[in-house]
């Protein structure tokens, strides 16, 4: 019995160690995955269709997948919005309705990464009807994983550009509304030439897509956020 004391809790080391490893490991390929989708937001795009053909064990090697790129995203958005002293979120702080399923800074977390999600959800639904693609779980995966990488950096500078309107710091509304019209702008852009080079069409004809996608994952959004905030 001893010995399979000593066996499992040498497992439970080894676990422990991989997982203490996969997190430190964030510390490096998160600024590398956002390096590469803010300056080159095409390429890892294509980058990720690229990496869901090879085996389980060989994707996104040197870079986060995309899904993680997305929720540490939001993890860093809402540290910074603590660190700029953007006290209690209203949402936690209101006890009723639905609400009061967001209790803490983890639940508040969740609730941000459903409403971003919308966009990459979105886009990518859009994406596959614009293709004219039967609309299935497998062919909405690798359009879903590319736009998370997209909106990565969006959703990060939108948080960011947010949180600051809420603070006191000197020059705050408008480095907030540059960070605010920036984010949307070159979100917008990079799904536009995602768009046109993809399926092909014409610009006008990509971005009229892309509006449209965006357009409904922002009501979406907007629509879920204000069932939790209505008395």
């Amino acid at each position: 019995m001893t010995q399979d004391i000593a066996m499992d809790f040498m497992k439970w080391l080894n676990s422990f160690g991989d997982l203490l490893y996969e997190v430190m490991s964030w510390l490096i390929f998160y600024p590398i995955t956002l390096w590469r989708t803010v300056t080159r937001p095409l390429d890892a795009m294509r980058y990720s269709d690229l990496e869901l053909r090879d085996s389980a064990d060989e994707q996104f090697t040197d870079t986060l997948n995309p899904p993680l790129f997305l929720v540490l995203s939001l993890l860093l958005t809402q540290a910074i919005d603590v660190a700029l002293g953007g006290g209690t979120n209203p949402i936690v702080a209101q006890k009723t309705g639905l609400a009061g399923f967001v209790s803490d800074d983890t639940t508040l977390l969740v609730l941000r990464l459903v409403l971003f999600s919308l966009f990459p959800l979105m886009m990518a639904t859009r994406f596959v009807r614009a293709k004219r693609v039967k609309l299935t779980r497998q062919s909405l995966k690798g359009p879903f994983y590319a736009q998370c990488y997209a909106c990565g950096p969006f959703a990060l500078c939108l948080g960011i550009g947010v949180s600051l309107a809420h603070t006191r710091l000197p020059g705050a509304p408008v480095i907030s509304a540059l960070l605010v019209t920036g984010a949307i702008l070159a979100y917008l852009t990079a799904e536009t030439l995602w768009f046109a080079h993809h399926l092909p069409q014409r610009h006008w004809r990509a971005l009229f897509n892309v509006i449209r996608a965006f357009v409904e994952g922002a009501v979406t959004a907007i629509a879920l956020a204000l069932l939790f905030v209505a008395h």
